[in-house]
């Protein structure tokens, strides 16, 4: 399941065919038209939530609606809800299309705020300015009805006769972005289990990119890489750039496959395009002298979108001109009389779309570039933390240039980490390499690079870079990629197909209060403890047993979570003193730990870590003279006694 920004999907293989299972994708039954439901392949990741009236009695009800719910699996259970008589919410296609028209009602970006560290995300904040007595859901709730309209779609479509077929019964692998912190993670598999869904697994977005590319390649992904080869994965999607770097190995003479980079989370994707398209169009209107309001620049941006996939609709850079359109239409409602048929029409064409995203979002520039930090003003409006710079090309030099070593050490063909790694199959296609500090080969994936100018631009600058030494690995669709990918690494967990080796995406570090006499305006240093480092994999633990510290208990006490993306090398209880700069603080835990009896007492203890087999992480605190320990873990806090 692709949990997306602007899309959902959702593919599967149906195991019970054995091998010859193949991959399928679940059509997703959605309002298209008030009253009008029809299958799409995507689901676009909008909620409209509309006012009184505002929508027709049963306008937006689905086929399930009406359906009995099927009869429980033996030895099963599910959650049980009543079906609406009338629906007060609406996801997908017309939730998008028509919620345009009312922005103060229309829910997106939900997946940007689930990240989002400077608000807390189970509070109703969305839409975002929606007014003061209008409704609002959480990021976390609005991530939960995108879910669980892909289960009831599931359990319509492929369970509607046998309760074992139902969603909640089967394996589920649920991709987030890979520059997702733990936090993010936690509140990701929150809104999956209150859908529904509790047998679940976490996938990195760019991992399930690369798996797709290995299911469609078959056995000719050997051909197509050796050892020493690094690959980029540029995942651009509505929302986010997601940036990962998998290096091909040799082990017992096969090949073997390694994600060693994950980038930043980085708010820049195609609602940014969309948004500088809309600009320009009103720029146009400006100069016949129609200045457009914020309702209209919202519908105008909506709009652009649309121009956009339709003018970037072909999926070759080399395609021939005559063969797609050279402009698109944008339309906007109009406010007043003068407007002639209550409608404002202007038109993109293909020149100036090019012109804007190819040299305003993928410019030309050295390796050596960094995206521009905007100072920040003294007041700013509360939202998304949005990259300063549109660059892509600059995040993406930027990220290249912090992994410089990793990059240089893969692609001279050293070995990685050892341990066990599964068979891979057939022998290794290598050769004798120079380091390089940038990849050999590049992986796109995400809706913007459907684009075939905007690939073509992304590799001109990569190999400009590299003198010439990138090349691109096949990718087929795009928009869909990812939630394949993930079906395919249901099988690889069950012994079927190639294995990517990652871990942890980042070292991630708790904050240790110094013990210093106290000095008038200065807090004490805070020291940074390794409990997970980079590349630990899920289902394996660390203790620290020989490293003693003092949990306070039975009061409210501040826990303050670190990362980074760039240490790679830090192990399960080093402590850092100086550590700014290359880790940057998390959210925030403040909690009470229960403890009868010892209110406020500072408690000996040993750190133990463990990565879940969801992907999740928790931090067991375990006291020195007794049987105690506490859980500290992002959104689950408890005390247990053995």
């Amino acid at each position: 399941m692709d949990l997306g920004t602007t899309n959902c999907a959702l593919a599967y293989f149906d195991t019970g065919a054995g091998d010859a299972a193949r991959l399928q994708h679940l059509p997703i039954p959605q309002v298209v038209h008030a009253s009008t439901v029809e299958e799409r392949p995507l689901l676009p990741s909008f909620l409209y939530l509309p006012g009184p009236n505002e929508q027709p009695a049963g306008s937006l009800n689905l086929p399930w609606d009406s359906s009995q719910p099927a009869a429980r699996g033996e030895g099963r259970s599910r959650r049980e809800r009543p079906a609406p008589l009338d629906r007060d919410s609406c996801v997908g296609e017309f939730a998008r299309n028509f919620g345009s028209q009312a922005p103060t009602r229309l829910v997106s970006s939900a997946k940007s705020w689930l990240c989002h560290p400077g608000v807390d995300r189970r509070q109703p904040l969305l839409p975002w300015k929606a007014p003061e007595n209008g409704r609002r859901v959480s990021p976390v709730e609005a991530s939960t009805h995108y879910l669980r309209h892909l289960v009831d779609a599931w359990n319509h479509h492929i369970a509607k006769d046998d309760a074992d077929h139902r969603l909640e019964n089967q394996d589920i692998i649920l991709t987030v972005p890979a520059s997702f912190d733990a936090v993010a993670r936690e509140l990701t598999v929150e809104a999956a289990k209150a859908a529904g869904l509790d047998r679940l697994t976490l996938l990195e977005e760019p991992q399930a990119a690369f798996y797709h590319w290995l299911e469609t390649s078959h056995e000719r992904w050997r051909e197509q890489v050796e050892v020493g080869d690094v690959v980029l994965v540029c995942d651009i999607g509505g929302g986010t750039t997601d940036l990962s770097l998998i290096a091909v190995s040799e082990e017992a003479g096969q090949l073997a496959l390694t994600r060693v980079a994950v980038g930043d989370h980085i708010l820049l994707g195609g609602d940014n395009m969309d948004l500088a398209l809309a600009h320009h169009a009103a720029a146009e209107f400006a100069k016949n002298g129609i200045k457009l309001d914020q309702g209209q620049m919202h519908m105008l941006w909506h709009a652009c979108r649309q121009a956009k996939e339709t003018l970037f609709s072909d999926v070759s850079p080399s395609r021939a001109r005559g063969a797609a359109a050279e402009s698109a239409p944008v339309t906007v409602l109009g406010r007043g009389s003068k407007v002639i048929g209550g409608t404002i029409k202007g038109e993109l064409s293909r020149g100036d779309v090019e012109r804007v995203l190819i040299d305003g979002f993928f410019p030309r520039c050295p390796p050596d570039a960094e995206p521009q930090r905007q100072r920040a003003a003294g007041l700013q409006e509360i939202g998304l933390p949005y990259a300063a710079d549109p660059a892509v090309s600059k995040h993406l030099a930027q990220f290249l240039a912090r992994h410089k070593e990793v990059l240089e050490q893969k692609s001279a063909g050293s070995p990685l980490t050892p341990g066990p790694s599964p068979p891979q199959g057939r022998g290794v296609k290598s050769a004798k390499r120079k380091p390089k500090s940038q990849p050999t080969a590049v992986l796109f994936n995400g809706g913007v690079l459907k684009s075939g100018q905007l690939r073509g631009r992304m590799l001109e600058v990569l190999n400009d870079w590299n003198k010439g030494g990138v090349r691109e690995l096949p990718a087929l669709d795009l928009d869909r990629a990812v939630a394949a990918g993930a079906a395919y690494y249901g099988l690889v967990r069950r012994g079927r197909g190639i294995r990517i080796r990652g871990g942890a995406a980042r070292s991630y570090y708790i904050g240790i209060e110094s013990s210093l006499p106290a000095v008038p305006g200065a807090a004490p240093p805070l020291k940074a403890l390794c409990v997970v480092p980079f590349g630990m994999e899920e289902g394996t633990e660390a203790d620290m047993p020989k490293l003693e510290f003092g949990l306070v208990v039975g009061e409210p006490a501040v826990f303050r979570f670190l990362g980074s993306t760039q240490r790679r090398n830090d192990t399960a209880g080093l402590l850092l003193e100086e550590w700014h700069g290359e880790i940057e603080e998390l959210a925030p835990l403040t909690t009470t730990l229960e403890a009868p009896g010892k209110e406020g007492r500072t408690v000996p203890v040993h750190l133990h870590s463990k990565v879940t087999e969801v992907g999740t992480l928790e931090l067991w605190c375990h006291s020195r003279d007794s049987k105690e320990r506490w859980k500290l873990e992002f959104n689950v806090r408890e005390r247990a006694d053995d």
